[in-house]
Formats: C-alpha cells, sequence, structure tokens
C-alpha cells in the first residue's frame, strides 16, 4: 500500500472525531453553561419596599441588570418595548411579579423561581404575564426551532447559486427572491396556519425573507471569491456557530460570554431576535436586528457581484475563437 492512501485513511480517522467534538462543543456547551448573565429586568414601586427588592436580587452577583421603575404602568411599558424581560413590582401585600412568556418562556420561569425564592416563606407571588406567548405555542418551541430551516434555506439558495454557476446580477436575482418566496411561504406556514406567530404578517415575510438573504447571500459570495470551500466556510459560520449561539431557544443573556453577544452578530440570532421583535412586540427594538442582518446581505451581495465580474469569462472570447478557426484552416 502507498503512503498516499495511508495518509487519507489517517486523515479519515482522526477528522471524523475532531468534527464530532467540534459540532457537540458548539450545541452542547452553552446549553450545559446556561444561567443568567447581566439579564435585564426591572423593579418597580417605591422606596424602601423596591430597595429591598433590588437588593434580593443583586446578591445573585452578576446575574440581573436592574433597571429601577417608579411605577407598575411604566415596567409593563418597558416590558412591551422589550427594554426588560420583565418586572418585579413591590405593593402593599408583597412582591408582585411580571413577565413575558413571548420574549422567552425559559426567562419567564427562571424569573418566576429566583423572585419565589427571595420571598418570604410561604408567601405567594402573583405573576403577570404582560406579553404572553400564543397559545398555539405557550412554551416557544416553534419559533426556537425556526432559525435552524431558516438558516438551511439560506445554505441551500447560496449553494445553489454557486453548483448553478450563476454569476453577478443573475446570482443576486436568485437569491433575493429565493429568500422572498421563503419568507411569504415561512410566514403562510407560521402565522396565517399555525399561529405560532401573530405579528403583522407583511412585517413577519420581511423578518423571515432578511434571515435567509444574510446566511444566502455571504454563502454565495465566499464562493465565488474563494470557490467552493466558501459554501463549508459559511455552513461553519452559519450553521455550525451561528445557530447553538443565537440564543433563541433561551435569551442571548443565558448563554455564556461572548458567546450570546457573538451570536446576536451573526444571522441566525439577528433573525430570531428580529422575528421574535416583529411577532410578539409590535416591532420594538428591533432596529439592531435589523442592521445586523442588512449588513450581511448587502456585503453578501457585493461579494457575489465582485467575485462574478472576477471569474466570468470575457463575453467576446467565444466569437473570438470562432473568428480565429477559419483563419487558421484557410
Amino acid at each position: 500500500m502507498s503512503a498516499a492512501p495511508n495518509r487519507r485513511l489517517v486523515a479519515v480517522v482522526l477528522l471524523v472525531p475532531m468534527v464530532v467534538a467540534l459540532v457537540l462543543w458548539a450545541f452542547a456547551w452553552p446549553a450545559a453553561r446556561m444561567a443568567p448573565r447581566d439579564l435585564p429586568v426591572g423593579v418597580a414601586g417605591s422606596a424602601p419596599a423596591a430597595d429591598q427588592l433590588q437588593r434580593q436580587l443583586e446578591q445573585r452577583d452578576g446575574a440581573f441588570e436592574i433597571h429601577r421603575y417608579d411605577s407598575e404602568t411604566a415596567a409593563r411599558t418597558a416590558i412591551e418595548d422589550r427594554a426588560v424581560y420583565g418586572a418585579v413590582v413591590a405593593t402593599a401585600k408583597g412582591p408582585e411579579l411580571l413577565t413575558a412568556s413571548a420574549a422567552g418562556p425559559v426567562v419567564a420561569q427562571l424569573l418566576h423561581e429566583a423572585v419565589t425564592a427571595s420571598a418570604p416563606a410561604g408567601t405567594a407571588v402573583p405573576v403577570t404575564d404582560v406579553v404572553a406567548a400564543p397559545a398555539a405555542d405557550p412554551r416557544g418551541s416553534v419559533l426556537g426551532a425556526s432559525i435552524l430551516p431558516l438558516a438551511i434555506a439560506g445554505m441551500a439558495a447560496g449553494s445553489a447559486v454557486t453548483l448553478l454557476r450563476l454569476r453577478g446580477g443573475r446570482a443576486a436575482s436568485a437569491l433575493i427572491g429565493v429568500a422572498t418566496l421563503v419568507g411569504v411561504v415561512a410566514t403562510a406556514l407560521t402565522d396565517s396556519w399555525l399561529g405560532v406567530i401573530i405579528g403583522d404578517w407583511w412585517s413577519e415575510v420581511g423578518a423571515l425573507g432578511l434571515t435567509v438573504l444574510a446566511v444566502g447571500a455571504p454563502v454565495a459570495g465566499l464562493a465565488a471569491l474563494i470557490g467552493p470551500a466558501g459554501i463549508g466556510l459559511g455552513a461553519l459560520l452559519m450553521v455550525l456557530v451561528g445557530n447553538p449561539f443565537s440564543g433563541v431557544t433561551s435569551a442571548p443573556e443565558l448563554l455564556p460570554q461572548p458567546v450570546g453577544a457573538i451570536g446576536q452578530l451573526l444571522p441566525p440570532g439577528a433573525g430570531g431576535s428580529l422575528l421574535r421583535s416583529v411577532a410578539f412586540f409590535d416591532g420594538h427594538a428591533a432596529g439592531g436586528a435589523v442592521l445586523t442582518l442588512a449588513l450581511w446581505a448587502v456585503l453578501g451581495l457585493t461579494a457575489v457581484i465582485i467575485g462574478g465580474r472576477r471569474r466570468a469569462p470575457a463575453p467576446d472570447a467565444p466569437e473570438a475563437a470562432a473568428e480565429r478557426q477559419p483563419a487558421l484552416a484557410g
């Protein structure tokens, strides 16, 4: 047996376990280290009762980022604007908890456990779900599972454009067309049929379509610049890193840092945040996610155009060759 096949054998035997270890690290490590880290939470009411509630939350060092509000009404507004995930209100009867299960059922449950644990023994803490998750998806399972299919759709679009050898404007048009149609179809399924997202229909189309484009355009752009290896690099970035780092099934603030922050800078994380905003919060706090997705889409489409020009054959090459044939024959 020659040396080359032996090297390939060793490479396969070593490479597959390394890939498995990388995938397990990317998906399992953030989930295993889930805990609140500077989770934005409100405390409402007048001193000294509200001060005591704040001190109790601050005992969990680094877990919560406390925002103070004068009244329950102000705290409710902050929750609806996605400034905080929930709030504890100091009342004459004791603490009351305001949550938003639509912002993340895992966070709502965590806040309930934290406030109940700090309340006097035997005290029942009333809970009001200010922005409730839809009845069709009370645990947020469908929304949490929607980001991976969107990333796969973007990967498929970028790969298809590359494999079909579409370049320049044709490639960009194909990517935009796929993203638009995926946005329409996905909204029809999740909103009109399943009822698991309940916001403005066309805003949801835009959020879903922009997420797909923000994944597909960079994949096609990388392939246009560096060749088919760009597809693999795109898959690594968007699926292997972007999906588990997105925090869409819980919250970015529950993931180890800087994982949560990195995830929000990648299309899956930004797409999940944008979809949650337009589906349940009337678009509040959507600006950052829109900007992130738009930058990925624009950079990807720009790379597609530039790469197409670099790799496209000269348009007159076939004609020039045909003209030379008679001359050579003569």
